[in-house]
This record gives C-alpha cells, sequence and structure tokens, in this order.
C-alpha cells in the first residue's frame, strides 16, 4: 500500500519545485535510500506530466570505496560522462539517504579535494547549478532521526510535516524581507563571540520556497566580496565530507578568512578553506525562516532554515546572487540568534531588523509565525 505521504512529496517535487512538463527530461539520482518508494512515484508522476525520467541509484559505500581509490584521471573521467549525462537534463531531483553519516570520514582530505575539482565542481557548480531546474533533498532514515533526537517514527512525521509545507504562503510573507535587503547596503550581526559587519548593495536577493531545497525557508543573497570585516562564531555542529566540525570562529579581514579555528579539527577546516582561493572568500549569506525547524540535527537542508538563524558560506557565489567568487567549495554553516542558543541582533543600515530570532518590524512579523 502506497504511503499517501509519499505521494504528496512527490507532488511537491514534480509539480512546484521543478515544475515538469512535456519532453522535460529530469535525472532522479538517489543515494542511499533505505527503500525504493520515493524513486518509483516520482518516476510515475513524471511520466504523467509528459516528461521522461531518468533514474541514478548510488551507495556511499560504493563511493567510499571510489574516493579513496581513483586516481585523478579516473575522477576526471567519471566527471566528464556525468556532465555531459547532465548537460541533456532539464531538471534534476537529487535525493540523499545516510544509513551511516560518517560513512566518508576515513576518505584522506586530498582524495576529498580531488572528487570536489574533478568530479562535483564540473558536474553540480557548472552544469547542474546554472542550468537545469534542479531540488535536492534528504530522506528519512534512523540515522536522522538519531541526529534529531527523536525516535523513528516521530521523525517521518515530522520530516513529512516540513517537507510539504504551503509554500505558495511561504513566498508571500518573504517578499518584504526580500524588498527591504534589495534596498540594504551595510548589515551588521552581533552576539556571543560574533562582530561582523558587510555590505550587501547591488547583489540580487533570492526568496527560497520550495523551488530548489526541500525543505525550504530562507532568503539569500551574497556580500559584497572585499567588504566582510570582524569575527564569527558559528554555534550549529556542521557535517562536512564525514567530519562533523564543532566551534568553528572566522576572523575577516576585507572579505577574506585570515584566521579559522575549530574546537576538534582545526586543520582539516584550513585544508578546506584552503582548497582555492575563492575557499577563504564569502559566497552567500542568508537568514532562515522555517520556524516548523527549531533544533540542528547535523543536516545542512535543516539546519540552514531554522527560524532565528543565519548562514555564512565560504566559497563559491551563486549566479542567481553573485558577487563574483568562485570555488569548488560552497559550505553552508549556520549560526542560531534563538534565545535558547544565546540570541543575537542583525541591522540593516542602523535598523534592528532581528533580535533573539524574532523580526521586529510589522512587516516581517508573519515570518515569525509557524507556515
Amino acid at each position: 500500500m502506497q504511503d499517501p505521504r509519499i505521494d504528496a512529496l512527490a507532488r511537491v517535487l514534480v509539480e512546484h519545485s521543478c515544475q515538469l512538463e512535456k519532453g522535460d527530461r529530469v535525472l532522479i539520482e538517489a543515494f542511499d535510500l533505505p527503500d525504493e518508494a520515493l524513486v518509483c512515484q516520482l518516476v510515475r508522476r513524471a511520466a504523467e506530466r509528459g516528461a521522461v525520467p531518468l533514474v541514478s541509484w548510488k551507495n556511499n559505500r560504493v563511493l567510499r570505496a571510489l574516493y579513496q581509490s581513483s586516481t585523478k584521471e579516473g575522477l576526471e573521467q567519471i566527471g566528464r560522462l556525468e556532465r555531459q549525462r547532465m548537460e541533456e537534463m532539464d531538471a534534476y531531483i537529487g535525493i540523499r539517504g545516510a544509513a551511516n553519516t560518517s560513512e566518508l570520514s576515513d576518505v584522506p582530505d586530498e582524495q576529498h579535494e580531488l572528487v570536489r575539482e574533478c568530479w562535483w565542481k564540473p558536474v553540480h557548480i557548472d552544469e547542474r547549478v546554472p542550468n537545469t531546474r534542479w531540488v535536492v533533498l534528504r530522506y528519512p532514515t534512523p540515522s536522522m532521526a538519531q541526529s534529531a533526537r527523536m525516535s523513528t517514527e516521530a521523525f517521518e512525521e515530522f520530516y513529512f510535516n516540513v517537507c510539504t509545507a504551503d509554500y505558495a504562503e511561504m513566498a508571500r510573507r518573504q517578499e518584504p524581507l526580500k524588498q527591504r535587503m534589495e534596498q540594504t547596503d551595510r548589515v551588521k550581526i552581533v552576539g556571543p563571540g560574533t562582530e561582523l559587519e558587510f555590505s550587501i548593495k547591488n547583489i540580487p536577493v533570492i526568496p527560497c520556497n520550495g523551488g530548489r531545497n526541500i525543505p525550504d525557508g530562507e532568503v539569500f543573497t551574497a556580500p559584497v566580496r572585499d567588504s566582510m570585516n570582524g569575527h564569527l562564531t558559528y554555534n550549529t555542529p556542521s557535517l562536512y565530507q564525514g567530519t562533523v566540525f564543532d566551534g568553528i570562529r572566522f576572523e575577516f579581514e576585507n572579505g577574506k578568512i585570515v584566521n579559522a579555528t575549530c574546537s576538534n579539527a582545526p586543520e582539516k577546516l584550513n585544508a578546506v578553506l584552503d582548497s582555492d582561493e575563492g575557499a577563504r572568500y564569502i559566497g552567500e549569506w542568508s537568514m532562515g525562516c522555517n520556524n516548523h525547524i527549531r533544533q540542528p540535527m547535523l543536516d545542512t537542508l535543516f539546519d540552514e532554515k531554522i527560524g532565528g538563524s543565519f548562514h555564512l558560506t565560504p566559497g563559491n557565489a551563486y549566479d542567481t546572487a553573485d558577487n563574483g567568487n568562485r570555488s569548488q567549495v560552497h559550505w553552508d554553516l549556520v549560526c542560531i540568534q534563538t534565545p535558547e542558543f544565546g540570541g543575537g541582533e542583525i541591522w540593516f543600515d542602523g535598523e534592528l531588523v532581528r533580535k533573539d530570532g524574532q523580526f521586529l518590524p510589522d512587516d516581517l512579523k508573519p515570518l515569525n509565525d509557524v507556515i
């Protein structure tokens, strides 16, 4: 018997996120899913709309063996083949499960860097992101429930409620924030271990409401590349390339991260930031506004949407909100400013717009509610 929640999620992905139409070629790429139900339903829904579904089914243990063993030549060959396939797609749906969230933790840093350079960047940053209608999401697994400190059943209920939110209403409520950010020059952020200033003048502002990430709920732009000065302490752990980084702190001078520390893996942190010149500059700044999500769970697609949070991203800027920064890295790191996490303030051109995770201006107050 088909779970109606699976069908509701498939409809969101096919009809709202990718807006599939007759003749569209869509790549459905699945990683470590516990079963095939969602992929099968996506194939059916895409075909019903006259689209052409293609499926790629991947396993993280197999990917670990490839990452550990492949030469640069081998990874470049994979990258060329997968990019050729991506070039023929009109849309992309990427679904990641995780039987073991630490499966890639013992892949050497230099191999991770080769994968980013030869495979991830040409396929996803250079081709998929700018040239397809794409959406990415996680899939509920017991390991995700454990990270969220919830039972498997309770987490599944939470997951489907969050992922099938009223994204049209979310878009309506985000519009005043978009307009304010478009009119802003200077941004100031203060909080525990944080005092930071930068400009977002003349950088496009993009509201996100189910079109690229599921779950969704953020409004992003990018800082003027050389404008950031001060220091920032992130209070949310981040799982990146199989390693959990905690207590990350950056110091900025004229846009560049000149000092980077963390509580557990500073050498690995700096190895990521030394991947290329752009990795030490910020490619995205975003305010999270999905109030269904209140606690971090070591999953970026959820954590970066937390109501009352922001994320500041070392690495590549998106073409849609471009500050000119280019990198093989795009690492969304999250800071939560609700009272439970120490609070904090965000100022636009001298006006306090959010305090302790709550928007203060009347036109922004609807973003404080659960949508």
